[in-house]
C-alpha cells in the first residue's frame, strides 16, 4: 500500500496524514510527504509512457489509497502550445502557453478538486463547502455532484454571472456574499461545525495542492523531462505555485531531472497585490498598494476585478514568498488595461484566455521590456481558464445574497 505522511513547510515537523486542519502548531502549512523509495518502484519514465493521458497517470504521488475512490471527469494532460512568432518578437529561446482552460470545468481548478473530492469520498464525507472567486466553486460543484456529495459554494456577489449560474446546474447550494473571498471563508468557518461542512478552501485540506502539482509533472514530461527557465503564473491563494514547486522537488528526489528549478513569477492585478507588496517589503522596499479587505474600494481607488487573483490574504504568504525568492523569481502587478489588451492579443493567437491567463501575457511583455527575461530563457505561461466564463450576463435572481452566517441560516429556514 502507498505510504505518505504530512510535513510542515516551516519547521519540518512530521505528522500522520489527515484530511483537514493543514496548519502546524508553528503556523506553517502541512503538505503531503511521500515514501520516494516506494514510489520509485512503479513510478518510472518507461511506465508513464504507457499510461492514459490524464493527471491520474501520476497516481503514486497522489494520496488516494483505493482507485475506486477516485472522482474524475477526465482532467489533466492539457496542451502545451509553442508560440514561435512571439519567441522571435521578444527574443526568447522558447515560449509556451499551458492551456488549462481545456480542463473539464473550463479551468485548472478541475485538478485540485478531482483530488480534494476523491479525498472526501475516501474519508466518507457527505458535505463540502468552499469560498471562491468563481472557478473553484464551479469545480467543487461538478466534482461533488459526480461523487454524490453535497456542495455549498459561497461566492462574492460581483463574480462572473456565468460561473455563478453554473454552480446550481451541478446541484450545489449556491450563495452570493456581499464582500470578498475572505468574507465568504468566514461564513463557512462560522457554520462548519453546525452544518457538518468540510472546508475545502485553499490550504484547508491536502487535495487541492496535490491536484495542482500535476501541472508541474505534466510540464516536465511534455518538455522531455526538463524544466523551463521561467514559469509565469497568475497567483491568488497560491496553491498552484506551492503544488508545482512541490512537484519539481519530488521529480528531483526521484532522479528524473537534474537541472535548476524554474524562476517563478507571481502575477497579480493592481489593487490587490499582497505577494507583490510582500516581496517588495522583504527586499527592503515598501508596499506599493494595499488591498482593501473590509469592503470594496470606492472613489478613486483601484477596484480589483473579481478574478482568482483577488485574494487579499493568501493562506501562507510566507511560503509563497519563500518559493519566489528561492527560485530567483519575482512578482508583479498588471493593470486592468494591460489585462484587456493581453486578452485581445491571445485571442488573435486563437487562445480564449481568462483575465488571469491574460495577466500572465501582460506580465511577460512587461518583464521582457524591462530585460528581466533573457534571450536564453525558455518561458511557460499558464492560461488558467477560458474567456467565455467571464462574459457579462445577468445573474439569476434566484440566488440569495448574504453577509454573514446568520443570514445563511435565515435563508435556509425560509
Amino acid at each position: 500500500m502507498k505510504q505518505w505522511e504530512l510535513h510542515c513547510s516551516r519547521c519540518s515537523a512530521k505528522l500522520p496524514f489527515r484530511y483537514q486542519d493543514m496548519k502546524c502548531t508553528c503556523g506553517g502549512t502541512l503538505l503531503v510527504n511521500y515514501d520516494i523509495e516506494l514510489v520509485a518502484q512503479t513510478f518510472t519514465k518507461s511506465s508513464l509512457a504507457l499510461r492514459y493521458p490524464s493527471m491520474w497517470r501520476y497516481h503514486e504521488l497522489l494520496p488516494i489509497h483505493d482507485p475506486s475512490h477516485i472522482v474524475s471527469l477526465g482532467e489533466g494532460w492539457t496542451p502545451l502550445l509553442r508560440l514561435p512568432d512571439w519567441e522571435n518578437k521578444l527574443s526568447l529561446k522558447r515560449l509556451w502557453i499551458k492551456r488549462e482552460e481545456q480542463n473539464p470545468t473550463g479551468s485548472f481548478k478541475s485538478r485540485g478538486f478531482s483530488v480534494a473530492v476523491s479525498l472526501l469520498k475516501q474519508a466518507g464525507a457527505t458535505k463540502a463547502a468552499v469560498p471562491s472567486n468563481g472557478n473553484a466553486a464551479s469545480a467543487l460543484a461538478a466534482y461533488a455532484g459526480r461523487a454524490g456529495i453535497q456542495a455549498f459554494v459561497f461566492i462574492p456577489m460581483d463574480c462572473p454571472s456565468l460561473i455563478v449560474d453554473e454552480c446550481p446546474m451541478y446541484g450545489a447550494t449556491t450563495i452570493l456574499v456581499d464582500g470578498f473571498i475572505h468574507d465568504a471563508a468566514a461564513i463557512i468557518e462560522s457554520g462548519r461545525t453546525e452544518q457538518g461542512w468540510v472546508n475545502v478552501g485553499t490550504l484547508k485540506e491536502p487535495g487541492r495542492v496535490e491536484g495542482k502539482k500535476t501541472m508541474g509533472f505534466e510540464l516536465a514530461e511534455q518538455l522531455d523531462w526538463t524544466f523551463p527557465d521561467v514559469i509565469i503564473y497568475p497567483t491568488g491563494g497560491g496553491s498552484g505555485i506551492i503544488g508545482m514547486w512541490k512537484a519539481f522537488k519530488e521529480l528531483k528526489a526521484l532522479g528524473f531531472i537534474h537541472c535548476d528549478m524554474p524562476r517563478f513569477v507571481c502575477v497579480q492585478e493592481e489593487g490587490c497585490q499582497p505577494i507583490v507588496d510582500g516581496l517588495n517589503t522583504s527586499l527592503g522596499g515598501s508596499p506599493s498598494s494595499v488591498c482593501n479587505t473590509a469592503s470594496p474600494p470606492v472613489g478613486d481607488k483601484i477596484i480589483p476585478n473579481p478574478t482568482g487573483m483577488r485574494v487579499p490574504n493568501p493562506p501562507d504568504l510566507e511560503l509563497l514568498l519563500s518559493i519566489v525568492e528561492q527560485s530567483g523569481g519575482t512578482a508583479l502587478a498588471v493593470s486592468k488595461e494591460q489585462i484587456a489588451q493581453a486578452t485581445h492579443s491571445l485571442g488573435s493567437e486563437g487562445i480564449s484566455s481568462s483575465p488571469e491567463g491574460a495577466a500572465t501575457w501582460a506580465a511577460m511583455l512587461a518583464l521582457s521590456s524591462k530585460g528581466w527575461l533573457r534571450p536564453t530563457d525558455s518561458v511557460v505561461l499558464f492560461n488558467t481558464s477560458h474567456a467565455m466564463k467571464y462574459a457579462k450576463l445577468g445573474t439569476s435572481a434566484a440566488i440569495p445574497i448574504i453577509r454573514t452566517y446568520d443570514d445563511f441560516m435565515l435563508y435556509r429556514n425560509i
